[in-house]
């Protein structure tokens, strides 16, 4: 199995970017992909028009999300994958934190880019305004 981390400085507070991970509206907007998030633990979602699904579950309001994921690109057997999104705050905004572990070997590094493309700098670009 595979697993990383990662991490990226953004000018919002721990709030509000937990709240805009979550919430399918904003969600869709920093990443420019349809998202529908189900807030609540237990919750499911499905962001970039279905690529990924999973469930939240584990929510620390404002430090910590846990969600299952995965994309259409598993093996059909495999488990799904873990992402845990941390969430510090520093002087220049809040560092968020991706831990994304039990990934289908060999596909982690994709991934990886994939966060750093398609997450962190469409993020950096939509928190900066």
């Amino acid at each position: 199995m595979d697993e990383f981390t990662i991490s990226i400085v953004l000018p919002a507070t721990a709030e509000r970017l937990y709240k805009a991970w979550l919430d399918s509206r904003e969600h869709t907007e920093f990443t420019i992909q349809p998202a529908l998030i189900d807030p609540e633990p237990g919750g499911t979602f499905s962001v970039w028009d279905g690529y990924i699904t999973g469930k939240n579950i584990e929510l620390e309001p404002y430090t910590r999300i846990l969600q299952s994921w995965r994309s259409s690109d598993f093996p059909e057997d495999a488990e799904d994958s873990a992402i845990e999104v941390s969430f510090f705050e520093t002087n220049e905004g809040t560092e968020l934190s991706i831990h994304h572990y039990n990934i289908p070997e060999g596909q982690g590094p994709s991934y990886e880019e994939g966060w750093e493309d398609y997450y962190f700098l469409p993020m950096e670009e939509y928190f900066s305004k």
